[in-house]
Parts: C-alpha cells; sequence; structure tokens
C-alpha cells in the first residue's frame, strides 16, 4: 500500500470511523498515515453542550490516532460552519507539501452534511493548490497520485465503489479499539450503530474481493484500482 496517507474528514470521526481501518492498515505496513479532522463535530450530541463535548471529541480524536499509530491534525472549525473558501483548501495544501502522501482519501462529493461535502470540496481543491508552483511559498509543490472517497452511509448519493482494500484482522482490532472511544460510534448520541454498521459492511465488502474484511472506495480519477490486503 502507499506509504503515505492523508484522511480529510468534516468532523473529529468521520475519516476514523471510514478510513480508520485502512490507516492502520497503512501503518501496520510500516507507512505514515495522517487523520486532519476539519472541524470538531462539537454539536453532534444532543444533551451535551458544544463547548463541553468539543473537550471529549479532541480526547476521542487523539484516543483514536494513538490507537492506530496515526498522525492527527485538527483545524480550528466549528461544526456546521466549515467554510466553502480558499483558505481551508491552502490549508489542507499546505498539510499536502509538507508530509507529500502517496494517497489523499475525503467525504465523497454528495452527502447529507454540508461539511461533508465541503471537506471534500476543499482537500481536493487543497491537493491541486499543492501541486502548482506559487511564488509566496518556499516549499516545494506536491502532486498526490491518487484520491479517493471513502464510503459512508451518509454521503451515498451517486456512489459506487470501485477500489477495495483488504483489512486484515491486526488492522481491523486496532480500528476497533480507537474507534469504540468516540460517543457516536457507540450509538450513544442519536442512536446509529456506526459500529455494528461498518463492520459489517467491511465484511460484506471483503465478499466482494475474496477476503475477511475490506473496506471500499471510490477512485477521484479515471482509474480503478482494486487491491486486496496479504
Amino acid at each position: 500500500m502507499s506509504n503515505t496517507v492523508i484522511a480529510v474528514g468534516g468532523h473529529i470521526g468521520d475519516m476514523e470511523l471510514t478510513a480508520g481501518p485502512t490507516l492502520a492498515k497503512v501503518v501496520l505496513e510500516g507507512g505514515r498515515a495522517i487523520i486532519v479532522d476539519c472541524t470538531y463535530g462539537e454539536r453532534g450530541h444532543p444533551t451535551v453542550a458544544p463547548s463541553v463535548y468539543r473537550e471529549q471529541k479532541l480526547h476521542e480524536a487523539r484516543f483514536f490516532a494513538e490507537a492506530i499509530g496515526a498522525e492527527l491534525i485538527t483545524l480550528d472549525y466549528s461544526d456546521g460552519f466549515l467554510p466553502d473558501d480558499e483558505a481551508v483548501a491552502e490549508q489542507i495544501a499546505e498539510i499536502i507539501r509538507a508530509t507529500k502522501p502517496d494517497l489523499l482519501i475525503t467525504h465523497w462529493l454528495h452527502s447529507m452534511h454540508r461539511d461533508h461535502e465541503r471537506a471534500a470540496q476543499a482537500a481536493l481543491r487543497g491537493a491541486f493548490l499543492a501541486s502548482i508552483p506559487l511564488e509566496e511559498i518556499d516549499a516545494e509543490r506536491h502532486s498526490v497520485p491518487r484520491i479517493l472517497h471513502a464510503e459512508n452511509w451518509e454521503d451515498m448519493e451517486g456512489f459506487e465503489a470501485d477500489t477495495f482494500f483488504g483489512i486484515p484482522d491486526e488492522a481491523f482490532d486496532l480500528w476497533l479499539t480507537g474507534i469504540q472511544e468516540h460517543a457516536f460510534a457507540r450509538g450513544e448520541t442519536y442512536g446509529f450503530r456506526f459500529i455494528d454498521y461498518y463492520s459489517a459492511l467491511m465484511q460484506v465488502k471483503g465478499c466482494l474481493v475474496g477476503e475477511r474484511r475490506a473496506a471500499a472506495f471510490r477512485s477521484a480519477g479515471a482509474e480503478k484500482f482494486t487491491l486486496a490486503g496479504p
């Protein structure tokens, strides 16, 4: 798999949930995984004040990153208010120039959540900005070789998977340890059993590629890949 992978999500927990097993696989294979959470996701609890839940979400994000051996970058934007402007894309471009990823993972472009759509647009725009020379920026430009959209039940309009990564048991176990720290993933916010859903989804996708478990993505370009793990 790729040596360096960046996953850009709209809220804390988005990429941890959907791309997390793949990121754990990357780390286990000696690569570098970087999670970029664009907002704190602090408005996602029906009974906890955003200021309090924000601190909890930050703890959950740090716990997950440590559990799978990933790096964490949290942009300073509020849940539901991710701007649709160049500033977010430029921040992501700066991260891309600094880390030079082989693979960028983000949301699909169509979602029930505006933050998901804007994070995906910013990630794609950021990848473009990182690839062009800008006189006022000293860092080298970097073109991301591959961009994928993660499968997310909230982002399914027009989504068709064409890329599959086999998820070994050890990567799944690391993901499970990390994601169980997230209250929303346990179903404690609005009742949806995210962990059960994505655990079952990996088994279903694994059936399609002859693996015990697999994570599904859609390529952002014309190329299509089917990559199963060892």
